[in-house]
């Protein structure tokens, strides 16, 4: 369990602080209207209504304890961009932060920001992916080209191993788990059966998922 501070309660500062609680950790949530802080207050572990553009205010919040502090802050780019002035000035580490324009992305960047999120690019390119591939339900990009995702197995390749779908070489992706039903089997040999419907876990470069992607569908 991990202690979190969203700073932002609009759409997507509210579903990451709410989804972080799903997931059994501590969030702090902070926004300047009342009504936001009101509506959240019964849901996240703890909420205050600050105005994050005051630095005194912001060192109040005692956010040192906190091993990530989310920006999530919307249309005021001033206030964003204030916000993590103060919370670098004061000696947090890590900080995560929202970006709206490339502009504010290149002064973040200058500003030590530890991770920059473009929500709207994201969620674009993930729903660009999952058009293009169907089968893929989910994906994990892990830097240097490489990706875990999640592949339904097609109708079509009921009953056929799973050396059938498999490319040989040693770029082929590796398959780290095999659901089916409510049964999971971690690195299922080649000859295993596969079954419409079951979910394979797999790792590798975004090319060898690529040229995966036509046995699968």
């Amino acid at each position: 369990m991990a202690q979190f501070a969203v700073i932002g309660l609009g759409r997507f500062g509210a579903s990451a602080a709410l989804e972080l609680v799903r997931m059994g950790h501590l969030v702090l949530g902070v926004d300047g209207d009342p009504k936001l802080v009101e509506k959240y207050a019964d849901r996240l572990t703890r909420t205050v209504i600050a105005d994050v553009s005051d630095g005194a205010t912001v060192e109040e919040l005692g956010l040192e304890n906190y091993d990530v502090v989310l920006v999530a802050i919307g249309e005021d780019v001033q206030a964003s961009l204030l916000c993590v002035v103060h919370l670098k000035t004061i000696g947090i580490q890590t900080v995560w932060a929202k970006a709206s324009s490339h502009a504010q992305h290149l002064i973040l960047n200058k500003l030590g920001v530890s991770r920059i999120i473009h929500p709207e690019e994201e969620m674009g390119v993930r729903v660009a992916q999952v058009l293009s591939y169907p089968m893929v339900n989910d994906y994990i990009p892990l830097g240097n080209g490489e990706f875990v995702v999640e592949i339904r197995v097609s109708d079509r390749l009921d009953g056929k191993p799973l050396s059938s779908v498999l490319q040989d070489g040693t770029d082929s992706p590796q398959v780290l788990l095999l659901k089916h039903r409510s049964q999971s089997l971690a690195h299922p040999p080649a000859d295993h059966i596969l079954h419409g419907k079951d979910i394979l876990v797999m790792f590798g470069t975004l090319d060898s998922l690529r040229a995966l992607a036509p046995r699968l569908s």
